[in-house]
């Protein structure tokens, strides 16, 4: 069976993504025109643009078109903007945010991934403005500052080195709390901090609450 993959994209936004408030043109797009099939493995392309998670491998996952689409909304990237990913999972987020902005900085903690993520980007001739680094965000560090930085995983709290990159007027979109209930913000460089929608979804790798001992 043959998918149409342009049609399934054209679904995908005008069912699942315009519904949930994303209206921003340039993003829908983005969005309208990316093969994301292109970035998951062979066995689950079909459902590629299904309103669903799906594994990319070694315990992580895609998230759903609705929260990447909410994500890229939020973010309001600029044709000038420098953007830090972190955690570039598929790499497809990375693409997208390649196309909106200057360019693109992700930090992948898993090296198979941030592999993978790289030959699917440039599989699809997409990101020669991304730069994919294996590393640990909550380790790593930089004297660069970013207009916009986007994080991929939930944290129980958000570190407050995340914060400390950005430029004055950046924002910082990360999903913060416990599961089930969880919230994605946007932190602005002046400290203000703007709810956007609950959702749930995993951790950054080692970002997770300590467990909780029951007597």
């Amino acid at each position: 069976m043959t998918i149409d993959y342009s049609h399934a994209r054209e679904l995908m936004v005008e069912q699942q993504i315009r519904p949930w408030d994303v209206l921003e043109i340039r993003v829908l797009d983005v969005l309208a025109r990316l093969p994301r099939e292109a970035f998951v493995a062979e066995s689950h392309r079909a459902l590629a643009y299904a309103d669903i998670e799906l594994p990319l491998g070694n315990g992580q996952k895609m998230m759903k078109p609705v929260i990447e689409g909410r994500t890229l909304q939020a973010l309001d990237l600029q044709p000038g903007d420098e953007v830090l990913e972190i955690g570039t999972g598929s790499g497809y987020l990375s693409a997208c945010m390649g196309e909106l902005a200057r360019e693109v900085l992700s930090l992948e903690i898993d090296a198979e991934l941030a592999t993978t993520a790289r030959a699917r980007l440039d599989a699809a001739g997409l990101g020669n403005n991304v730069r994919i680094e294996t590393a640990d965000a909550l380790s790593w560090d930089t004297e660069r500052r970013f207009d916009a930085i986007c994080v991929t995983g939930a944290v129980d709290v958000i570190p407050s080195r995340f914060a400390q990159w950005l430029r004055p007027g950046g924002r910082l979109f990360v999903i913060r709390g416990r599961s089930p209930v969880m919230e994605a913000v946007l932190v602005k460089a002046d400290g203000t901090t703007e709810s956007l929608f609950e959702t749930d979804i995993d951790y950054l790798r080692g970002a997770a609450p300590a467990p909780q001992f029951q007597l």
